[in-house]
């Protein structure tokens, strides 16, 4: 089972506000979830993130893989750190034309 840490919509049209939860990848965008970890509001003026530290690290250590959007909140709230390498490094050279 691949198990995701994600955001679910919530609110009106225009007016969105999700939910941060773990859930099975498999399951449907609102569907349902395991764990609620926190919620985020982009609509406020500055966006309002309000995520339980302990309960995301716990999940984190458990194996659970945050989406990009979650993990960008993570490493905004300071729950996470930042990785230093950003991008795979280039295998192959290209070789010059002579």
């Amino acid at each position: 089972m691949a198990v995701k840490m994600r955001l679910t919509r919530l609110g009106d049209k225009k007016s969105p506000f999700y939910r941060i939860v773990v859930t099975d990848s498999r399951n449907a965008r609102d569907g349902a979830y395991i764990d609620k970890v926190g919620h985020y509001d982009p609509t406020r003026v500055p966006a309002e993130v309000v995520i339980d530290a302990d309960k995301a690290k716990d999940w984190i250590s458990k194996g659970v893989q945050p989406t990009e959007t979650v993990k960008s909140l993570l490493i905004a709230q300071g729950i996470i750190e930042k990785p230093t390498k950003l991008s795979a490094p280039r295998t192959k050279t290209r070789k010059s034309k002579k």
